[in-house]
C-alpha cells in the first residue's frame, strides 16, 4: 500500500494526514477516526477494502489524538474539529476534481460528518456513518459530569480518564488486545472535547430532517459505548438514511465479528452512491 503524506495543520496545531491512491481512481473518501484513537487502525482492515472498490482513502489524525498535535484528549472548541474536516476535504477535492467524495466517520468521527454534513454545504457524495456519538450507551458518574461542566468554565482544558471500557470495542479478543498495546491510543479527555461532542449528537439528532446527503448508519445493537438507539433517532428524523442495525455487534463493527460482511456492505453502499454519481453526468 502505497501512503502519501498531506502538509495540513490547523492554525499552528500540526496535523498527521495521509491518503492511499488505487490503481483506478474511481473517487475518494475521508475516514474520521473515533475519539481517543488514530487513523493508522484503519491501515489493516477499512483501507485496503475500500481501496479495492477504487476509492483514494484520506485519513487524519484530529487534534489531541495519535501523531497531530494537541494536549492528549483536548482541543480548542467543537467548531475547530468541524473545520479541520472542511481543511482535509478541501485537499482532496483538489486532487480529485470532478470526481465523488464521501465521509467515512466512526464513532465521534461519525458525530463529526453528520454534523459538517448538517451544518456547511458540500458537495459530498454520501456519507458512512459508523457507531456514530449520537448518545451514549452509559452513564457517566454524577460526580464526573458535576466536576466536568464545572472545569467546562473554569478549566476547560484539564483531562480525565474517558471511562471507556476497551473491552466493550469488540467480541474479538486479539482486537481488544491490540487496542489496549497501541502506544498512540489515550483515554484522556478535556470538558471543552466531551461536553460539546454530546449536545453536538443530541443537535444531529433533532436536526436530522435538514439532511440532504444520502447517507449510511450503521450501529451493533450490542454496543456498550455508544447507544444505537440514538442512530435509531436520527434515521427516523431523516428521508436521506439507511440504516443497518448489526444484531449483538460491538462498538468497533470493522473490528468486530462479522465485520468482513459489514465491510462488504459499506463497499457496496459506496459503489451504488458513484455508480448513481457516474450516472447523472
Amino acid at each position: 500500500m502505497d501512503i502519501k503524506m498531506l502538509d495540513i495543520q490547523y492554525k499552528t496545531i500540526p496535523i498527521y494526514a495521509w491518503y492511499a491512491r488505487p490503481k483506478i481512481e474511481k473517487g475518494a473518501v475521508i475516514l474520521v477516526h473515533g475519539f481517543g484513537e488514530h487513523s493508522s487502525r484503519y491501515l489493516e482492515d477499512v483501507v485496503p477494502r475500500l481501496l479495492k472498490e477504487n476509492l483514494v482513502v484520506f485519513g487524519y489524525d484530529n487534534i489531541g489524538h495519535g501523531k497531530s498535535g494537541g494536549k492528549r484528549g483536548h482541543c480548542l472548541t467543537y467548531y475547530a474539529l468541524i473545520e479541520l474536516l472542511d481543511i482535509v476535504f478541501a485537499k482532496a477535492r483538489l486532487l480529485n476534481p470532478n470526481k465523488p467524495i464521501f465521509l467515512y466517520g466512526h464513532s465521534m468521527g461519525g458525530n463529526l460528518v453528520l454534523n459538517h454534513a448538517l451544518r456547511i454545504k458540500s458537495d459530498f457524495t454520501g456519507i458512512v456513518a459508523s457507531s456514530p456519538y449520537l448518545k451514549l450507551a452509559f452513564q457517566p458518574p454524577k460526580w464526573k459530569m458535576t466536576l466536568g461542566k464545572a472545569m467546562l468554565q473554569i478549566f476547560p482544558s484539564i483531562t480525565m480518564s474517558s471511562g471507556l471500557n476497551p473491552q466493550h470495542i469488540s467480541r474479538i479478543a486479539q482486537e481488544v488486545e491490540k487496542y489496549i498495546a497501541d502506544p498512540l491510543v489515550h483515554d484522556r479527555v478535556s470538558p471543552m472535547y466531551s461536553f460539546p461532542i454530546m449536545e453536538a449528537g443530541e443537535w444531529a439528532i433533532n436536526n436530522g430532517h435538514k439532511l440532504k446527503i444520502p447517507t449510511l448508519l450503521l450501529h451493533g445493537t450490542g454496543d456498550k459505548i455508544i447507544d444505537y438507539r440514538g442512530t435509531q433517532s436520527f434515521h427516523e428524523n431523516s428521508n436521506k438514511t439507511e440504516l443497518q442495525l448489526i444484531e449483538g455487534g460491538y462498538h468497533e463493527l470493522h473490528k468486530d465479528v462479522g465485520c468482513k460482511g459489514t465491510l462488504d456492505l459499506i463497499a457496496s453502499w459506496l459503489t451504488n452512491r458513484m455508480n448513481h454519481f457516474y450516472g447523472q453526468i
